[in-house]
């Protein structure tokens, strides 16, 4: 597991930040949550009447007055786009960045194969990924505790199941992207959970590109429809992991047989 250790090693840094600036926002939003809590049947009438702006965010399906609710939509959208971007900054570059940095014939001329170097990459990619989530559910925990807020746990663990889930099918996708490339990757990346974020909001907006939803991950983490409803899209969550199951078995099969520079 050499090649896992140097890749946390590489990545500590940015894996700390990450997940205490996102931990960070969230915890602000929980605690912004009394304050708002009384005004509440207000901001309903507001958000419930803004048109596009509410469908695209599924603000007429929950209720601001209640914890899950106000979570969902608030703090959900900053762990989604937040924890996607991450996701896929984390996939996008592990491979790629062998033969950006120069460093692929020191690591290639070691007796390590092709599929150990790929398998123990995507492992490294997975653990930063989880360790993210934990610390961001601690931050959530923590702070509803000192607001002394009860927690919809069912709801609350279905909304970080959901975003965790999301962030694997990225990754996948974009570690399957990064076995194409040479030099950058950052911007492909980012782009890449950008559009997939837009996505789901054009597929809420107009019911014609509802269709969107069946390429997007975020058409099954949904905060407000996993609040409503208490439960996940099946179909699309499977469709989900097959796109990230795919991406990475691209992954194996074009690094595995890519001329390295």
């Amino acid at each position: 597991m050499v090649v896992v250790r140097h890749e946390l090693k590489q990545s500590r840094v940015s894996m700390a930040a990450w997940s205490i600036a996102i931990g960070i926002l969230i915890a602000v939003c929980v605690f912004m949550f009394p304050e708002m809590k009384e005004e509440m049947n207000g901001i309903n009438r507001v958000f419930g009447s803004m048109g596009s702006f509410t469908d695209a965010f599924g603000m007429d399906k929950v209720n601001f007055g209640t914890f899950s609710g106000f979570y969902s939509v608030e703090c959900g959208n900053i762990l989604g786009l937040g924890g996607a971007l991450f996701a896929a900054l984390c996939a996008v570059g592990a491979l790629a960045k062998e033969e950006k940095d120069h460093t692929a014939e020191f690591l290639l001329t070691h007796p390590v194969g092709r599929v150990r170097i790929i398998t123990e990459k995507l492992i490294a990619v997975m653990f930063q990924i989880i360790v993210l989530n934990i610390v961001v559910y601690g931050f959530t925990i923590g702070s509803a505790a000192i607001i002394k807020e009860e927690i919809p746990w069912k709801e609350i663990n279905l909304l970080h199941l959901a975003y965790l889930l999301l962030q694997i099918e990225i990754a996948g996708i974009c570690f399957g992207i990064s076995a194409f490339l040479r030099r950058g990757s950052m911007g492909i990346g980012l782009g890449v959970a950008t559009i997939m974020y837009f996505l789901n909001l054009i597929a809420n907006i107009s019911e014609s590109a509802d269709f969107l939803k069946y390429i997007t991950p975020f058409g099954y983490a949904e905060g407000s429809d996993i609040v409503a409803n208490v439960s996940l899209d099946r179909t699309l969550v499977i469709l989900g992991m097959a796109y990230g199951v795919i991406g990475i078995i691209i992954a194996y099969v074009k690094y595995s047989k890519k001329d390295i520079a």
